[in-house]
């Protein structure tokens, strides 16, 4: 059985095909909305447009407007393609969250981009954008809007809402965020980065160009930076600059914020969790995010429709319950108090064996982590033993022959991960054949040998080995979670069969990343899953503080040098070939640099896994139709957003 699921994950990650790389710019001019699987029929084939029972009663009352005044233009509208087939109204989803710092919870299911990625992770495809076109060097984009579409307070949704965004909230950094990555292009033989002109050509049009060629920036955007529009008649009534000083504060603490500065940053980035402020998204926040019951209801200015015409979503609610101990989540789901939800590959035993009993279903949806079971040493620890053993290419190589993958494989990930090195997936860009079973046998003699040919032959009384200058050896991997004490403690058990002492340490999140910041962890179990080192480098590339692995070498990238400590070696030529993807003016340069940042990781094994990627569960009730079974699940993609949940839907 265990096997079993393993071979299907991987059959079913090699079955998409998923090679995430940028579009060709030549084949995208004059772009209309065509996902993956085209609609049944285009918007302006349908001869009526429907609505679900509770909209039907406000348009009759009259209250509210009827539903083709409601959407865009009818060519515009955008035609959703179903899974399985058309929904019914009505119904809730209803799913755990954990309060109102647990925003993505109900953030990424309902967001809604302005490019998306397509089913496999190829390409992306219009969203919120009708279209685009892109010129032939890719420096100037011109992106089409919807015709006629509305914010959820029926406000109309235009260029100005883009620009708006643009000049008076992201790259004046109102919400705490640096102007993205997606933004800059990089002269190719200088190394300078220059700000793009984000200008407006009409009401539904706007044009971004860049000083040099940008190949991924609508790849950069979907990731980077979802929504590049903001209600510009909301804002207005908020922003500082526009109401000044003392009534931004005023209006902040009536929200119950203490200051600006935290205020501006949850109604411009977490804006879908509070009901004063318009969207574009499917369900509209209703009330408090500090209740315990925290509710969507749909947004009758939605811009969806099936392709009988049947305006989306098919569900009238999103009803989150806060749950403060992890626990309720599985008692929840098996007491049929929630219908769709994400679960860790940990819980994956229950979870089938009480499939038939509670009525749901387990759907196994692919990741593109590198591992789920595996250490990170930091590669600038302060103590200077630990870094030069840490840096030492043979000591990790020590510690991954130590383990027993075939023992982590059983007992921590249930069979589902295969006893294997950290490594990218098949599939994926930057596979690399044999990666997989580099340093993955169980060799504690060969480990031994190892250790004792890098000269940790001394011994306390214990029996654990010592630095060479006779000075305590122990490696302290400090954790946030308790999660994890399964596998560390079989870590734990291997390392000291070798000689290796560790001391497991449990801390707050807070703690954990202040720790992180500050360059005090030696060691911490941390998965790398990413799609594409192109669309995401910071866990690959020290660009900031981030990943454990290169310590304080992101601090002193970010910092221009003032901070940190200074990358050398493989870890300084990471950084050189980030700035070639970066300057890169086709697909084929972004995918060679890339490549070459994915073999250094490969030759370093600065990630230790110790056993293979797991699935994300999606378990889901066996009423809740049109929820796909062969995706990718992956924060590029928004996770379960990437099955387009406005489609879902409860069958009586």
């Amino acid at each position: 059985m265990k096997s079993s699921w393993y071979l299907l994950c991987m059959l079913l990650l090699a079955a998409t095909g998923l090679v995430a790389c940028e579009s060709d710019p030549s084949s995208k001019t004059n772009v209309e909305v065509t996902p993956t699987t085209p609609p049944v029929v285009a918007p302006d084939k349908i001869s009526a447009f429907k609505e679900a029972p509770m909209l039907n009663k406000l348009v009759s009352s009259g209250t509210l407007k009827p539903v083709a005044e409601r959407m865009p233009v009818k060519e515009d509208i955008m035609v959703e393609k179903v899974v399985e087939e058309t929904g019914t109204y009505g119904g809730d989803w209803k799913l755990p969250w954990g309060g109102p710092n647990d925003r993505w919870t109900v953030g990424q299911p309902t967001e809604e981009a302005l490019f998306r990625f397509n089913k496999d992770g190829s390409t992306v495809e219009p969203n919120v954008a009708k279209g685009y076109d892109v010129n032939k060097d890719s420096t100037e984009f011109t992106v089409y809007l919807r015709k006629g579409m509305k914010w959820s307070d029926g406000m109309p949704f235009t260029a100005d809402d883009v620009i708006f965004y643009w000049e008076h909230m992201l790259t004046k950094e109102t919400f705490g965020k640096k102007i993205y990555d997606a933004y800059y292009s990089v002269d190719p033989v200088s190394g300078e980065k220059a700000l793009a002109k984000v200008t407006k050509v009409d009401d539904y049009t706007f044009k971004v160009v860049h000083k040099y060629p940008s190949v991924q920036f609508l790849e950069r955007v979907a990731i980077d930076n979802k929504w590049f529009f903001a209600p510009a008649h909301f804002q207005k009534t908020i922003l500082p600059e526009f109401v000044g000083d003392d009534k931004a504060l005023e209006i902040a603490k009536k929200w119950g914020f203490e200051d600006i500065k935290s205020f501006l940053v949850a109604t411009g980035y977490y804006y879908w969790v509070y009901p004063q402020i318009p969207t574009l998204r499917a369900w509209v926040a209703k009330n408090d995010p500090n209740s315990d019951q925290f509710i969507m209801e749909r947004n009758p200015y939605f811009w969806k429709v099936d392709s009988a015409g049947n305006q989306l979503p098919y569900m009238d609610r999103i009803v989150a319950a806060k749950v403060q101990d992890p626990a309720q989540r599985i008692l929840g789901t098996l007491a049929g108090d929630f219908n769709l939800l994400e679960f860790d590959f940990k819980d994956f035993t229950v979870l089938k064996e009480n499939e038939k009993k509670a009525n749901f279903r387990v759907i196994p949806w692919n990741t593109p982590a590198w591992s789920s079971a595996g250490i990170q040493l930091n590669q600038t620890i302060a103590d200077p033993n630990l870094r030069k053993l840490f840096q030492d290419i043979r000591f990790r190589e020590a510690l991954s022959i130590a383990v027993d993958r075939k023992e982590i494989s059983e007992i921590v990930t249930n069979g589902l991960g295969a006893p294997q090195q950290a490594s990218v997936p098949e599939g994926l860009v930057g596979y690399q054949k044999g990666w997989a079973e580099q340093w993955s046998q169980f060799n504690p003699q060969r480990a031994n040998q190892i250790l004792d040919e890098i000269g940790l032959t001394q011994r306390d009384k214990n029996n654990f080995r010592l630095h060479p200058d006779g000075s305590d050896l122990t490696i302290t991997i400090v954790e946030a979670s308790t999660s994890t004490a399964p596998f560390l403690e079989l870590v734990k058990k291997y390392y000291e069969a070798v000689g290796i002492k560790v001391d497991l340490k449990v801390v707050d999140q807070g703690t954990h990343q202040e720790q992180k910041y500050s360059n005090k962890i030696p060691a911490t179990t941390e998965n790398i899953s990413i799609v594409n080192v192109s669309f995401r480098p910071d866990t690959l590339v020290p660009l900031r503080v981030l990943t454990p692995w290169y310590g304080s070498y992101g601090l002193y990238t970010s910092s221009n040098g003032k901070e940190g400590v200074k990358p050398e070696g493989d870890v300084a030529l990471i950084l050189d070939y980030w700035n070639k993807v970066k300057a890169s003016t086709t697909k084929e340069e972004i995918n060679k640099w890339g490549n070459e940042i994915v073999k250094l990781h490969q030759k370093n094994q600065w990630i230790i896994g110790y056993a293979g990627p797991t699935p994300k569960l999606i378990v889901a009730s066996n009423k809740m139709h049109n929820v796909p079974k062969d995706l990718i699940h992956s924060d590029e993609f928004r996770s379960l957003g990437h099955g387009h949940p406005s489609q879902f839907f409860i069958k009586p």
